[in-house]
Protein backbone atom coordinates (compact mmCIF):
# COMPACT_ATOMS: atom_id res chain seq x y z
CA UNK A 1 0.00 0.00 0.00
CA UNK A 2 1.36 3.61 -1.03
CA UNK A 3 2.54 5.34 2.04
CA UNK A 4 0.53 8.25 1.79
CA UNK A 5 -2.35 6.18 1.85
CA UNK A 6 -1.30 4.74 5.03
CA UNK A 7 -1.04 7.69 6.63
CA UNK A 8 -4.32 9.06 5.45
CA UNK A 9 -5.58 5.76 6.78
CA UNK A 10 -4.45 6.33 10.18
CA UNK A 11 -5.41 9.51 10.54
CA UNK A 12 -9.04 8.55 9.32
CA UNK A 13 -8.63 5.99 11.99
CA UNK A 14 -8.23 8.09 14.60
CA UNK A 15 -10.71 11.13 13.25
CA UNK A 16 -13.32 7.90 13.36
CA UNK A 17 -12.61 7.39 16.97
CA UNK A 18 -13.42 11.29 17.23
CA UNK A 19 -16.49 11.16 14.83
CA UNK A 20 -18.15 7.87 17.43
CA UNK A 21 -17.71 10.25 20.47
CA UNK A 22 -19.67 13.20 18.62
CA UNK A 23 -22.42 10.98 18.43
CA UNK A 24 -22.62 11.06 22.26
CA UNK A 25 -21.52 14.62 22.37
CA UNK A 26 -22.74 16.98 20.05
CA UNK A 27 -26.94 16.02 21.22
CA UNK A 28 -25.96 17.10 24.99
CA UNK A 29 -23.80 20.47 24.45
CA UNK A 30 -27.02 22.33 24.12
CA UNK A 31 -29.04 20.52 26.48
CA UNK A 32 -27.62 18.95 29.41
CA UNK A 33 -23.89 20.44 29.03
CA UNK A 34 -25.10 24.11 28.76
CA UNK A 35 -26.39 23.80 31.98
CA UNK A 36 -23.89 22.25 33.64
CA UNK A 37 -21.63 24.41 36.26
CA UNK A 38 -18.33 25.33 34.64
CA UNK A 39 -15.14 26.32 36.10
CA UNK A 40 -13.90 29.50 34.69
CA UNK A 41 -11.06 28.02 32.72
CA UNK A 42 -13.54 25.97 30.47
CA UNK A 43 -12.72 26.31 27.06
CA UNK A 44 -15.40 28.15 24.50
CA UNK A 45 -17.50 25.37 23.38
CA UNK A 46 -16.53 26.09 19.47
CA UNK A 47 -12.87 25.45 20.56
CA UNK A 48 -13.32 21.81 21.37
CA UNK A 49 -13.87 20.84 17.49
CA UNK A 50 -10.91 21.98 15.90
CA UNK A 51 -8.62 21.54 18.61
CA UNK A 52 -9.72 17.83 18.16
CA UNK A 53 -9.63 17.46 14.56
CA UNK A 54 -5.84 18.57 15.13
CA UNK A 55 -5.05 16.40 17.74
CA UNK A 56 -6.34 13.46 16.06
CA UNK A 57 -4.70 13.89 12.95
CA UNK A 58 -1.60 14.00 14.97
CA UNK A 59 -2.25 10.72 16.91
CA UNK A 60 -2.71 9.54 12.75
CA UNK A 61 0.56 10.47 11.60
CA UNK A 62 2.24 9.14 15.14
CA UNK A 63 0.40 6.03 14.71
CA UNK A 64 1.68 6.05 11.14
CA UNK A 65 4.99 6.86 12.21
CA UNK A 66 5.41 3.83 14.88
CA UNK A 67 3.74 1.56 12.40
CA UNK A 68 6.02 2.13 9.44
CA UNK A 69 8.98 0.77 12.19
CA UNK A 70 7.34 -3.11 11.69
CA UNK A 71 4.44 -4.17 13.26
CA UNK A 72 5.75 -7.52 13.73
CA UNK A 73 8.32 -6.00 15.97
CA UNK A 74 7.55 -6.78 19.60
CA UNK A 75 8.09 -2.78 20.93
CA UNK A 76 6.08 -2.04 18.00
CA UNK A 77 3.03 -4.36 18.73
CA UNK A 78 2.95 -3.18 22.07
CA UNK A 79 3.20 0.50 21.52
CA UNK A 80 0.08 -0.20 19.03
CA UNK A 81 -1.87 -1.91 21.89
CA UNK A 82 -1.44 0.91 24.31
CA UNK A 83 -2.33 3.00 21.21
CA UNK A 84 -5.55 0.81 20.63
CA UNK A 85 -6.37 0.93 24.17
CA UNK A 86 -5.97 4.88 24.58
CA UNK A 87 -8.23 5.44 21.06
CA UNK A 88 -10.67 2.97 22.72
CA UNK A 89 -10.81 4.68 26.13
CA UNK A 90 -11.06 8.64 24.26
CA UNK A 91 -13.96 7.24 22.68
CA UNK A 92 -15.91 5.87 25.71
CA UNK A 93 -14.83 8.92 27.52
CA UNK A 94 -17.75 10.82 25.42
CA UNK A 95 -19.84 7.94 25.50
CA UNK A 96 -19.66 8.10 29.68
CA UNK A 97 -19.71 11.49 29.77
CA UNK A 98 -22.14 12.79 27.39
CA UNK A 99 -24.30 9.88 26.37
CA UNK A 100 -25.07 8.61 30.29
CA UNK A 101 -24.32 12.37 31.36
CA UNK A 102 -22.00 11.02 34.17
CA UNK A 103 -19.13 13.18 35.31
CA UNK A 104 -17.99 10.86 38.18
CA UNK A 105 -17.67 7.71 35.81
CA UNK A 106 -16.49 10.54 32.95
CA UNK A 107 -13.59 11.33 35.17
CA UNK A 108 -12.75 7.70 36.11
CA UNK A 109 -12.66 6.71 32.13
CA UNK A 110 -10.33 10.44 31.41
CA UNK A 111 -8.21 9.33 34.00
CA UNK A 112 -7.61 5.98 32.95
CA UNK A 113 -6.98 7.42 29.58
CA UNK A 114 -4.59 9.93 30.51
CA UNK A 115 -1.69 7.13 31.95
CA UNK A 116 -2.88 5.04 29.37
CA UNK A 117 -1.81 8.04 27.18
CA UNK A 118 1.07 8.33 28.93
CA UNK A 119 1.83 4.90 28.59
CA UNK A 120 2.11 5.18 25.14
CA UNK A 121 3.98 8.27 24.48
CA UNK A 122 6.71 6.03 26.80
CA UNK A 123 6.37 2.96 24.39
CA UNK A 124 5.97 5.28 21.55
CA UNK A 125 9.09 6.62 22.66
CA UNK A 126 11.26 3.40 22.29
CA UNK A 127 9.91 3.12 18.96
CA UNK A 128 10.43 6.83 17.07
CA UNK A 129 10.41 9.71 19.49
CA UNK A 130 9.06 11.94 17.00
CA UNK A 131 5.77 9.86 17.20
CA UNK A 132 6.01 10.12 20.71
CA UNK A 133 6.29 13.95 20.91
CA UNK A 134 3.35 14.37 18.33
CA UNK A 135 1.10 13.14 21.16
CA UNK A 136 2.56 15.67 23.46
CA UNK A 137 -0.39 18.02 22.95
CA UNK A 138 -2.68 15.37 23.21
CA UNK A 139 -1.87 14.67 26.57
CA UNK A 140 -1.85 18.49 27.53
CA UNK A 141 -5.25 18.39 25.88
CA UNK A 142 -6.50 16.20 28.09
CA UNK A 143 -4.85 16.97 31.75
CA UNK A 144 -7.20 20.15 30.57
CA UNK A 145 -10.24 17.96 30.20
CA UNK A 146 -9.28 15.89 33.22
CA UNK A 147 -9.24 19.21 35.14
CA UNK A 148 -12.76 20.13 33.51
CA UNK A 149 -14.61 17.02 34.04
CA UNK A 150 -13.18 16.84 37.94
CA UNK A 151 -14.80 20.58 38.39
CA UNK A 152 -17.66 19.86 36.62
CA UNK A 153 -17.79 16.77 39.18
CA UNK A 154 -17.67 18.86 42.14
CA UNK A 155 -19.64 21.76 40.40
CA UNK A 156 -22.39 19.90 40.19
Amino acid sequence: MNKWVKLLLFILICQGAGIFGSIFTMPAIGTWYADLNKPFFTPPNWLFGPVWITLYTLMGISLYLVWEKGPGKEKVRSALLAFIGQLVLNSMWSVVFFGLRSPLYGLIMIVAMWFVILITIFKFCKVDRKAALLLLPYIAWVTIATALNYYILILN
